[in-house]
């Protein structure tokens, strides 16, 4: 379910003084004090409530002091929850939060721009997203029925891509020449271009959804009126890992509810 692990980013400007940490992952003692010892924690982020991102930043928070924000106060430790749209200046670095709902109900995206870089149209450049499990380094991401929804994850995803091809269309790019802005998800390798990758993911998920209608129309045309998730996963997700299984019935619960409204 985590691919190679749970991705934790270290985010500093160069000179600057402190550093941010996104996604304290597990509570792993080595792996906390390695993030502990990248620099002066000023700021620990939060991009959802799963514990592979969040059961090591009440540890970390306890070794370096630094407030945890999340978007739901339970997660917080000596600070607020974040809100959509709220922009933090942390790091020498400008962070814009979004609300990206689908994943989870409070799942959250972080821009990040270096306000010091400029590229060669004199734009800021060394802007990446942070996308948490909104979207993957490879594969597709669950949707967590009841808490996720897939109409607010349509949603997320056509956001993140006018937002990667608003900032692409100005001249400003990712942090390698010529290439989009950069995604750096919560699990999986880094891709060049957000606006690409969440273009790819509607596409996935318009398939799926196809796939799904059709086979509750199949279902129907057997007698099944009403398909339990089980039932469609079998012929949906057939090839699908069994271990992964839990979460393709999640997906269909989560697409079968977006149908049926």
């Amino acid at each position: 379910m985590t691919l190679d692990g749970t991705n934790s980013y270290i985010l500093t400007a160069p000179g600057a003084s402190g550093v941010v940490v996104v996604d304290p992952g597990p509570l792993q003692e080595r792996h906390l004090g390695e993030l502990a010892a990248a620099g002066s924690v000023e700021l620990i982020l939060i991009t959802h409530h799963h514990g592979d991102h969040t059961d090591g930043s009440a540890r970390l928070h306890q070794l370096t002091g630094a407030p945890v924000r999340a978007a739901l106060p339970a997660f917080c430790h000596g600070a607020q929850a974040l809100h959509d749209g709220e922009i933090i200046q942390a790091g020498g670095l400008t962070l814009e939060v979004l609300a990206t709902p689908g994943h989870t109900s409070d799942s959250l995206c972080f821009v990040v721009t270096d306000p010091l870089a400029r590229d060669s149209f004199g734009q800021g450049a060394g802007t990446v997203v942070l996308t948490g499990d909104t979207i993957l380094g490879s594969g597709s991401t669950v949707i967590c029925h009841p808490d996720g929804k897939l109409g607010d994850y349509l949603d997320s995803l056509a956001a993140l891509r006018r937002r990667g091809a608003r900032v692409n269309g100005a001249g400003v790019t990712g942090p390698v020449a010529g290439a989009g802005v950069a995604a750096l998800p919560g699990h999986g390798p880094v891709l060049g271009d957000i606006a690409a990758a969440a273009q790819a993911y509607e596409e996935h998920r318009a398939v799926r959804i196809a796939e799904v209608r059709n086979a509750v129309e199949l279902l129907a045309s057997i007698g099944t009126a009403e398909p339990t998730a089980a039932q469609v996963a079998a012929i949906v997700y057939k090839d699908v890992p069994e271990h992964l299984q839990g979460a393709a019935y999640l997906s269909v619960e989560a697409q079968l509810l977006y149908l049926r409204g």
